[in-house]
């Protein structure tokens, strides 16, 4: 069966200008009935850039076939791209279909296609020139009209200069070269995706609150080299949220492979965290209340008890109520009451 990506819009978005110069090249080449190379780092979401190449193309509605030619061993992908007859080897019980037959008419994602072996690149190279390949074990040709989507983070030039990878085929295949842009250099587009990210997070988790970034968590975001592009934002941003017990987002975890355990320094401080604030921070009534109405004074102090407990809980709902003498409940519904002066919307802190 024709696969095709699991699509994740939410990696497309993007309003800076580099990301919208890369859309607009995609858009540009997509009805262009030529090969494409893709180039980019890891985590930059290249197979997204190849669908989009196709369904911006006049093969929209045939099928897009991926794979993934860096989890075949050798021995191997020559059966998945060009299929085998019944026998053709052993445990070729039956004739089967490669990829190229299943993309016939459509578009064929061949991602990491720097880890082809020379042999296979052979047969693509003769796809490409003539459409025509024989399947393994057998010696007729067949007969396809693919277009062929290429991508890889390696430097096939490179390659071909050490004859790892075949000239004449790197040639057919850069009609045109579209390099994916990382994300350290779309900045305006890390709190726009973060934001996205946090948001369907909180819904996974059922959160009633939209999550938000304080702004120095923000600021720790934009910072970052991101080395993982999307991928790692993604994954950050989820841990950020399901590690945090307020819909405030103070913490950011980069690296969760630190051993709390490892001797370190007393004063050392983790250089990928950002601090909760200290309880003594909020003061939980001062003098000035006496020089307000009753129900005033009771309104704020509420309000400053419940900052007090959630600073001192660590932002987990639960063990403040338990500070406050509430079942949870009970909290919760005085929280509902109050979050607004809780977390109100302009606050300074968060965005």
């Amino acid at each position: 069966m024709p696969s095709s990506p699991r699509q994740e819009p939410s990696e497309a978005l993007g309003q800076s200008e580099v990301f919208l110069s890369f859309q607009e090249k995609i858009s540009k080449i997509a009805p262009v009935n030529r090969p494409v190379l893709v180039i980019g780092e890891r985590g930059t979401g290249k197979e997204l850039a190849a669908s989009r190449l196709h369904f911006l193309s006049t093969r929209w509605q045939q099928p897009f076939v991926t794979i993934n030619c860096s989890s075949l061993s050798p021995s191997l992908i020559e059966s998945e791209l060009f299929g085998h007859e019944k026998g053709a080897f052993t445990g070729a019980s039956q004739k089967r279909l490669g990829r190229f037959e299943m993309a016939d008419q459509g578009s064929l994602f061949l991602d990491e296609i720097g880890n082809i072996p020379l042999e296979a690149q052979e047969k693509i190279l003769r796809v490409v020139e003539y459409g025509t390949f024989e399947r393994v074990g057998s010696s007729s040709p067949c007969h396809v009209d693919v277009r062929i989507i290429a991508a890889t983070n390696a430097d096939l030039p490179a390659l071909a200069e050490k004859g790892q990878f075949m000239r004449d085929l790197l040639d057919r295949l850069s009609f045109e070269v579209l390099y994916m842009p990382p994300l350290r250099h779309r900045k305006g587009d890390i709190s726009l995706l973060a934001n996205h990210f946090a948001a369907r997070m909180a819904f996974e988790m059922g959160w009633e609150d939209l999550p938000r970034f304080s702004r120095q968590a923000l600021s720790t975001l934009e910072a970052y080299a991101w080395p993982g592009n999307i991928r790692e934002l993604k994954n950050v941003v989820e841990r950020a949220v399901y590690q945090s017990a307020s819909p405030i987002i103070r913490t950011i975890v980069f690296n969760p492979f630190k051993n709390p355990y490892a001797p370190a320094a007393a004063t050392e401080k983790p250089n990928d965290q950002e601090p909760v604030p200290d309880a003594s921070a909020q003061p939980v009534v001062d003098d000035t209340v006496l020089d307000k109405p009753l129900d005033q004074a009771v309104w704020e102090l509420k309000v400053q008890l419940l900052k007090h407990a959630l600073i001192k809980a660590n932002f987990n709902q639960k063990q403040a109520a338990r500070l406050l003498g509430m079942t949870y409940h009970q909290f919760r519904a005085l929280y509902r009451k109050h979050k607004e002066e809780v977390y109100p919307v302009h606050h300074s802190d968060a965005s």
